[in-house]
C-alpha cells in the first residue's frame, strides 16, 4: 500500500498547528523544511506504511544529512586553502 498524494499532503498540513506555536523565526524555518519535503514526494509516496509521518521524517533527515555532508566538504576545502596559504 503506497501513500496517496492526499495522505502526504494531509500529513504535511497536519503540522500547521505545531508551526503556528513556534516563534516567528523558527516557524519560517519549519515551514521551509516542510516545503522542501515536496522534493522527496515520490520517495515519500513509495513508502509502504500506514504512517506517513515516518516517510516525512526520513525525508527531513535526508535533507539534513545532505546539508551536513556539504558543510563538512566546504570546511575541508577551507582548511586545504588555509593550509596552502600557510605553506607559501
Amino acid at each position: 500500500m503506497t501513500l496517496s498524494d492526499g495522505e502526504i499532503i494531509e500529513e504535511l498540513d497536519s503540522w500547521q498547528r505545531f508551526a503556528d506555536a513556534l516563534r516567528a523565526e523558527d516557524r519560517a524555518l519549519f515551514k521551509e523544511m516542510l516545503r522542501l519535503c515536496y522534493e522527496y514526494f515520490p520517495a515519500i509516496q513509495a513508502r509502504d506504511s500506514p504512517f506517513p509521518t515516518e516517510a516525512l521524517f526520513m525525508s527531513i533527515l535526508l535533507m539534513q544529512h545532505k546539508t551536513i555532508v556539504w558543510l563538512a566538504s566546504e570546511v575541508e576545502k577551507l582548511k586545504a586553502e588555509a593550509d596552502a596559504r600557510l605553506d607559501t
